[in-house]
């Protein structure tokens, strides 16, 4: 057995696609020979204090010598120049997106973050991200080596198909609540449509970013959509399924998708689908299973979602595209085996 202590900032246990993908690795990756421990560092990343920083090489200084250490970029990205250059041994790191890529960033921000994260990730020894675009992003912005980076895309797991509710047509939405998610823009895509009878259902944390609920909650009131939307929170993994399983179609505002986890998690149950193209969204839900708008385009946003409202026929063709393109979705075992490759390839 290889061994890696695996870096991740905060409450693994966190409602979010890139905290699941990292318990789904950690779970699996023994299977193919690589025990792993879980190294926890603190909460502030990527925006850490001088206290978090010396917490965090405090605690990097504990990884035995022959393990490889593996950090999730959360936290890789901002690590400083005294913390890399104390790092032995091999390093990996683990990209879900760049981070100077975040919605809401002021410029001055998102440069210094890019350089951060690019002096970081220079640094590693390999790293993995989950998308074609995401390795794109950081060889062509970063000058990053092609060979130094693997891509490992989620896995999503096999699901029933939806069978829809019908009246009212629910529409539902999957993620935290955070300004790169756009939520502010779908309801404000919604409000033309209250002709059409509708429910949209947003389910995903509301303790991540309290300034971004507030502008939901705001549009919410705005538009007169208070019957109409529900902002359910984080939910249990059952109560999310009877959501996958009621929805007539599914619908994604994002502004960037590093790689869309949800999305796939739509395909699988065979749910047509209205997104925005930011980032590596429309890669992972092709033409055929869904309408593509522009990011950021509420009025483009406002005409897929009323044609696929009004046309059931539309809708059953999409549907039918994602159930078949949600049988080839890559599995959580591809996802470990991929990065267990990485880890074994990067013994000393």
């Amino acid at each position: 057995m290889a061994d890696v202590v695996f870096a991740v900032p905060g409450d693994l246990k966190s409602a979010t696609g890139g905290y699941a993908y990292d318990r789904r690795v950690i779970d699996l990756l023994p299977d193919f020979g690589v025990h792993v421990s879980v190294m926890t560092l603190p909460d502030a990343f990527p925006s850490p204090s001088a206290a978090d920083l010396a917490e965090t090489g405090r605690l990097l200084k504990t990884k035995p010598h022959d393990a490889v250490l593996m950090v999730d970029g959360l936290a890789f990205g901002a690590f400083t120049d005294d913390i890399l250059d104390t790092l032995e041994g091999r390093v990996v790191a683990l990209v879900h997106h760049p981070l100077f890529l975040e919605t809401g960033l002021p410029h001055g921000r998102k440069v210094e973050i890019k350089a951060s994260e690019e002096n970081a990730l220079q640094s590693a020894s390999h790293i993995v991200v989950t998308s074609r675009v995401t390795k794109r992003i950081l060889v062509d912005t970063m000058g990053l080596s092609a060979d130094k980076v693997t891509i490992a895309e989620p896995g999503t797991d096999p699901a029933q198909r939806a069978t829809g509710t019908g009246a009212p047509l629910q529409i539902l939405s999957v993620g935290a609540v955070l300004p790169r998610k756009g939520y502010h823009l779908l309801v404000e895509a919604l409000a033309p449509l209250k002709h059409i009878d509708w429910r949209l259902t947003i389910a995903g944390a509301l303790d991540r970013h309290p300034e971004a609920v507030a502008t939901v909650q705001k549009a919410i009131q705005a538009t007169g959509l208070e019957d109409r939307v529900t902002l359910a929170g984080k939910v249990v993994p059952a109560t999310l399924e009877r959501y996958y399983e009621s929805a007539d179609l599914f619908v994604s505002a994002s502004l960037f998708e590093g790689y869309g986890m949800v999305l796939a998690e739509a395909m699988a149950r065979g749910l047509p689908m209205v997104i925005a193209a930011g980032g590596a969204a429309a890669e992972t839900a092709g033409e055929a299973a869904a309408l593509h708008v522009e990011a950021g385009n509420a009025t483009a946003l406002t005409t897929a979602i009323e044609r696929a409202l009004t046309d059931k026929k539309l809708r059953d063709r999409l549907a039918d595209a994602a159930w078949e393109a949600g049988r080839t979705l890559p599995t959580w075992h591809e996802t470990a085996r991929r990065i267990a490759a990485v880890i074994l390839g990067l013994r000393p």
